[in-house]
């Protein structure tokens, strides 16, 4: 990846509904070529997904918590009953204390105490601990430097 695929992605991050000719000028090169070098970076997977991002309170999210999963077996088979679980918007696998470190977005803290409920019938909880977030100072996406360096820490 060079600088060009760099100040792409940081474009596309900025606005991805940008045009490619707006792209192209800013990475120096023409519509075509911009949309030649995006249609690359998805095929080989550094895109992902295009997306939008919504205000979750909006939207009936309002309520942020982040929950420690203990286990009395390991977890790292058990992603799909995670994922069924449509309030759990991260999974991750995590050392230290627990097991599992889940971030989970419901409408109120009554819905939040359910999907607590639920994640203790998924095979192996032995426990939970809830973090519930009072205010986001802010939420940074993935970034892309485009000198190729890396993020200061």
């Amino acid at each position: 990846m060079d600088h060009i695929d760099r100040t792409l992605l940081a474009e596309l991050q900025r606005d991805a509904t940008q045009s490619y000719a707006a792209l192209g000028r800013a990475a120096g090169l023409s519509a075509g070529a911009a949309h030649e070098r995006v249609r690359k970076l998805r095929e080989r997977g550094v895109i992902r997904r295009t997306t939008v991002e919504v205000d979750p309170a909006v939207v009936g999210g309002g309520v942020l918590a982040y929950v420690m999963v203990d286990s009395s077996a390991w977890m790292g088979d058990s992603a799909d009953a995670f994922a069924a679980l449509p309030e759990i918007l991260e999974a991750h696998v995590i050392a230290g204390s627990a097991t599992v470190l889940v971030k989970v977005r419901t409408t109120t803290t009554e819905q939040l105490q359910d999907v607590l409920r639920r994640l203790y019938a998924i095979d192996g909880v032995s426990g939970t601990q809830a973090t519930v977030v009072l205010e986001t100072f802010f939420e940074r996406p993935v970034a892309v430097r485009r000198d190729g360096g890396e993020q200061p820490a």
